[in-house]
């Protein structure tokens, strides 16, 4: 997600979105007590937060993705589980399951771990297909169904999975099906030489990550925070050539020709929530194509795939995404 750098910008018309912008825009000041260079993947999260959407993490070991979303939700004083993805975990160990009460002669529903309002599902494509598409359900309706009875997830609620992007073995890759449920896919990058220098004397010190308090992190904002931000995107104005550049720019990856599936049509509704969301948080009321283009790649990478002799060829869907950009004409 580096294509979004702009920062934050304060002000609305109305005082209650006014109010949730701005704690929202703290956010960032916040988790960077901690996790150091991670401004616009934190951009991200709040995005998804906003859209009601969810977030696949890509980055190798060590980059604290787990400690980003600990920060960020002790940040928004909100709950949060990890559940580690193993190649043994059950599908009942995700959603919750049925348990035999001895004293009342009943089953009881014992809630999974899904019952949160940030899950980390740490390393998803580790775990076989059966117990990922226990997500499925919990990602689209928020809520989990059990012997025929659903049971609503708190909100708000957003699944954040991570994976590691150059090691395979022994993996099962998220189907494309699942992969169309996450809003957007942000890479975690490697921090800079200062930024990896400032880490390292963080710890010299004596940070601990597992002591977020200590280390001065406090709730800078709240769930009705993003409940007023969710109220105010909704009415933010789309005009009709923005709404088409949308369609133009999912249509246009269907028929490249280094792709063999481009975005659907749950692609372009998916770009469209996003740049709301992010036209509301730097302080508009209505979205310009450069909110489309700063949000295209991360929601639509994970959406679209690369033909075998692209790959072969060294192209990535990143190549592809600005090729698209720049070819299809953008509205005045």
């Amino acid at each position: 997600m580096t294509d979004i750098v702009t920062p934050l910008i304060e002000g609305s018309p109305e005082a209650g979105a006014q109010q949730a912008r701005a704690a929202l825009s703290r956010l960032r000041a916040e988790v960077a007590k901690v996790v150091v260079g991670q401004d616009a993947v934190v951009t991200g999260m709040v995005i998804a937060l906003l859209a009601r959407g969810h977030v696949l993490l890509e980055g190798v070991p060590g980059v604290a993705k787990t400690l980003l979303i600990r920060t960020l939700s002790a940040a928004l004083d909100l709950d949060f589980k990890r559940v580690q993805f193993t190649p043994d975990l059950m599908p009942g160990d995700v959603t919750g399951s049925l348990i035999f009460d001895a004293r009342s002669a009943e089953f009881q529903f014992r809630e999974g771990p899904v019952f949160t309002n940030l899950l980390l599902a740490d390393e998803i494509n580790r775990t076989p297909p059966k117990t990922q598409a226990s997500l499925l359900e919990v990602m689209e309706e928020r809520q989990v169904s059990v012997e025929g009875s659903s049971r609503p997830l708190p909100d708000p609620f957003l699944v954040a999975a991570t994976q590691n992007p150059i090691e395979y073995e022994g993996t099962y890759p998220l189907p494309e099906a699942q992969l169309d449920r996450f809003l957007l896919k942000l890479t975690v990058p490697l921090p800079t030489r200062d930024e990896e220098l400032g880490v390292l004397r963080a710890h010299h010190n004596g940070f601990d990550p597992r002591k977020l308090r200590e280390a001065g992190v406090q709730p800078v904002a709240t769930a009705a925070d993003l409940a007023l931000g969710r109220a105010a995107v909704q009415r933010v104005a789309v005009a009709d050539g923005v709404l088409a550049y949308i369609v133009d720019l999912c249509r246009a990856t269907r028929v490249s020709p280094s792709l063999e599936l481009g975005a659907s049509p749950r692609g372009a509704t998916a770009l469209l929530a996003a740049a709301k969301a992010w036209a509301w948080l730097t302080g508009r009321d209505y979205v310009t194509p450069d909110d489309v283009k700063a949000l295209a790649r991360p929601t639509l990478r994970h959406r679209v795939r690369l033909r075998s002799e692209a790959e072969l060829e060294g192209v990535t869907t990143d190549n592809v995404l600005e090729s698209v950009l720049a070819t299809v004409p953008t509205p005045r």
